[in-house]
Protein backbone atom coordinates (compact mmCIF):
# COMPACT_ATOMS: atom_id res chain seq x y z
CA UNK A 1 0.00 0.00 0.00
CA UNK A 2 1.38 3.45 -0.92
CA UNK A 3 2.48 5.64 1.95
CA UNK A 4 0.81 9.06 2.18
CA UNK A 5 3.03 11.95 3.23
CA UNK A 6 1.23 15.14 4.31
CA UNK A 7 4.39 16.95 5.43
CA UNK A 8 4.60 20.54 4.15
CA UNK A 9 7.74 22.19 2.82
CA UNK A 10 9.53 24.32 5.39
CA UNK A 11 12.15 27.02 5.02
CA UNK A 12 14.94 24.52 5.78
CA UNK A 13 13.82 22.55 2.69
CA UNK A 14 14.24 25.47 0.25
CA UNK A 15 17.40 25.85 -1.83
CA UNK A 16 18.05 28.92 -3.99
CA UNK A 17 20.67 29.24 -6.73
CA UNK A 18 21.10 32.73 -8.21
CA UNK A 19 23.50 33.53 -11.03
CA UNK A 20 24.88 29.97 -10.83
CA UNK A 21 25.74 30.21 -7.11
CA UNK A 22 24.03 28.55 -4.13
CA UNK A 23 22.80 31.39 -1.90
CA UNK A 24 23.30 30.41 1.75
CA UNK A 25 22.63 33.90 3.14
CA UNK A 26 19.11 34.04 1.73
CA UNK A 27 16.38 35.07 4.17
CA UNK A 28 13.37 34.96 1.83
CA UNK A 29 12.20 34.58 -1.75
CA UNK A 30 8.89 35.49 -3.38
CA UNK A 31 7.66 35.67 -6.96
CA UNK A 32 4.42 36.29 -8.79
CA UNK A 33 3.04 35.54 -12.24
CA UNK A 34 0.11 37.67 -13.39
CA UNK A 35 -1.88 38.22 -16.55
CA UNK A 36 -4.15 41.08 -17.58
CA UNK A 37 -7.74 39.84 -17.91
CA UNK A 38 -10.89 41.69 -18.86
CA UNK A 39 -14.51 40.68 -19.32
CA UNK A 40 -15.74 41.18 -22.92
CA UNK A 41 -19.28 42.54 -23.13
CA UNK A 42 -21.65 42.51 -26.08
CA UNK A 43 -25.43 42.22 -26.22
CA UNK A 44 -26.95 41.90 -22.76
CA UNK A 45 -25.52 42.64 -19.34
CA UNK A 46 -23.34 39.58 -18.85
CA UNK A 47 -19.83 39.07 -20.26
CA UNK A 48 -19.47 36.84 -23.31
CA UNK A 49 -15.88 35.83 -22.54
CA UNK A 50 -12.72 36.74 -20.70
CA UNK A 51 -10.02 38.30 -22.87
CA UNK A 52 -6.36 37.90 -21.92
CA UNK A 53 -3.55 40.42 -22.25
CA UNK A 54 0.11 40.61 -21.29
CA UNK A 55 1.73 38.46 -18.63
CA UNK A 56 4.09 39.98 -16.08
CA UNK A 57 6.53 38.40 -13.64
CA UNK A 58 7.98 40.00 -10.52
CA UNK A 59 9.39 39.06 -7.16
CA UNK A 60 11.97 39.76 -4.49
CA UNK A 61 14.82 38.07 -2.69
CA UNK A 62 15.88 38.94 0.85
CA UNK A 63 19.60 38.51 1.43
CA UNK A 64 22.20 39.14 4.06
CA UNK A 65 24.55 42.00 3.20
CA UNK A 66 27.45 39.59 2.54
CA UNK A 67 25.42 37.88 -0.22
CA UNK A 68 24.68 41.22 -1.87
CA UNK A 69 28.37 42.13 -1.72
CA UNK A 70 29.26 38.79 -3.38
CA UNK A 71 26.62 39.40 -6.09
CA UNK A 72 27.94 42.90 -6.74
CA UNK A 73 31.51 41.61 -6.94
CA UNK A 74 30.42 39.00 -9.51
CA UNK A 75 28.58 41.76 -11.41
CA UNK A 76 31.69 43.88 -11.65
CA UNK A 77 30.53 46.39 -9.06
CA UNK A 78 26.83 47.06 -9.73
CA UNK A 79 24.19 44.33 -9.38
CA UNK A 80 21.68 46.59 -11.15
CA UNK A 81 23.54 45.95 -14.42
CA UNK A 82 23.18 42.16 -14.62
CA UNK A 83 20.54 39.68 -15.72
CA UNK A 84 20.55 36.21 -14.16
CA UNK A 85 18.40 33.14 -13.57
CA UNK A 86 17.24 31.97 -10.16
CA UNK A 87 16.43 28.34 -9.37
CA UNK A 88 14.18 27.72 -6.36
CA UNK A 89 13.97 24.08 -5.24
CA UNK A 90 11.46 22.97 -2.62
CA UNK A 91 11.85 19.70 -0.73
CA UNK A 92 14.30 17.44 1.03
CA UNK A 93 14.80 13.94 -0.43
CA UNK A 94 16.19 12.74 2.91
CA UNK A 95 12.73 13.38 4.39
CA UNK A 96 10.97 11.60 1.52
CA UNK A 97 9.96 14.78 -0.31
CA UNK A 98 9.43 15.04 -4.02
CA UNK A 99 11.61 17.94 -5.19
CA UNK A 100 9.69 20.76 -6.90
CA UNK A 101 11.76 23.26 -8.87
CA UNK A 102 10.82 26.66 -10.26
CA UNK A 103 13.04 28.59 -12.68
CA UNK A 104 12.92 32.39 -12.63
CA UNK A 105 14.23 33.47 -16.03
CA UNK A 106 16.12 36.67 -16.84
CA UNK A 107 15.88 38.28 -13.39
CA UNK A 108 17.02 41.86 -12.93
CA UNK A 109 17.21 43.82 -9.70
CA UNK A 110 15.26 47.09 -9.83
CA UNK A 111 16.65 48.76 -6.68
CA UNK A 112 19.14 48.13 -3.89
CA UNK A 113 17.99 49.60 -0.58
CA UNK A 114 20.37 49.47 2.40
CA UNK A 115 19.94 50.42 6.02
CA UNK A 116 20.64 49.45 9.61
CA UNK A 117 19.02 50.37 12.91
CA UNK A 118 20.38 50.66 16.41
CA UNK A 119 21.03 47.20 17.92
CA UNK A 120 20.73 45.36 14.58
CA UNK A 121 22.95 42.28 14.50
CA UNK A 122 23.06 42.02 10.70
CA UNK A 123 21.83 43.78 7.55
CA UNK A 124 19.00 42.16 5.64
CA UNK A 125 18.35 43.59 2.17
CA UNK A 126 15.22 43.00 0.09
CA UNK A 127 15.94 43.24 -3.62
CA UNK A 128 12.86 43.73 -5.85
CA UNK A 129 13.04 41.80 -9.14
CA UNK A 130 11.49 41.87 -12.58
CA UNK A 131 11.87 38.80 -14.76
CA UNK A 132 11.02 37.42 -18.18
CA UNK A 133 9.29 34.20 -17.13
CA UNK A 134 8.54 31.83 -14.26
CA UNK A 135 8.74 28.16 -15.23
CA UNK A 136 6.96 26.20 -12.51
CA UNK A 137 7.81 22.56 -12.07
CA UNK A 138 10.99 23.03 -14.12
CA UNK A 139 12.85 19.84 -14.97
Amino acid sequence: MPKFNSREYEWADVSVVAAGRMITGIRGVSYTSSQEKEALYGKGNKPHSIQRGNKTFSGAIRLLQSELEALELAAGGDALNISFNIVVAYGNPLKGDVITTDLLVGCEITEIPKGLNQNDKFMEIELPLVMLDVKRGYK
